[in-house]
């Protein structure tokens, strides 16, 4: 199983349920199927001898972390749940590329690790970065939703009596305060 077809796994939770969110029991069954296709593939793994058999766990591993994560931000749907899938698959291509380095000797075992720490980190990188922009969009967001806000009341005080305050109420009700 590749990488992409990874998340073929989150596309069979989603098919349970809603294309937004995941039930408990859906998730739990979602769950239950990313650890049967792990031990599936971690049985096949054992069949293996050396490196190969090391390779072969740390892909399986890192496609069971990966879909795990997939489904937690299937079942969040929140950034920091979005950040989170990006970051496991970092995690489990940096620990597959370390494993495949071991096949190699001295220097080039060397610069080959060097590769996948300095893939690792970019991704790392790019995670923050993520998160940075993420953040910062969402404080735009509560920022004009204030503005609004603020203009909505202005408008409601030409207004008195219980109609200024059911203005006020709508207004607090359409703006989330």
């Amino acid at each position: 199983m590749k990488w992409r077809q990874l998340s073929i796994v989150a596309a069979c939770a989603l098919s349970c349920g809603s294309v937004f969110a995941l039930s408990d029991g859906e998730y739990k069954a979602s769950r239950e199927r990313v650890d049967a296709n792990y031990k599936v593939e971690a049985e096949t793994c054992d069949k293996m001898s050396g490196n190969l058999k090391d390779v072969c766990q740390a892909e399986a591993k890192g496609r069971r972390d990966v879909a795990r994560a997939e489904l937690e931000a299937t079942l969040r749907d929140t950034p920091k749940a979005r950040a989170k899938v990006t970051e496991t698959r970092a995690d489990a291509a940096f620990k597959v590329a370390k494993e495949k380095c071991d096949d190699r000797a001295g220097n080039e075992k060397d610069v080959c690790v060097a590769d996948a720490k300095a893939q690792h980190e970019k991704a790392k990188a790019l995670v923050s970065e993520q998160r940075r922009v993420s953040d910062a969009r969402a404080d735009t967001m509560a920022d004009a939703r204030d503005a609004d806000y603020k203009a909505a009341k202005e408008r409601c005080d030409r207004l008195s009596g219980d109609t200024k305050d059911r203005c006020v109420a709508d207004a607090k009700a359409r703006y989330g305060k």
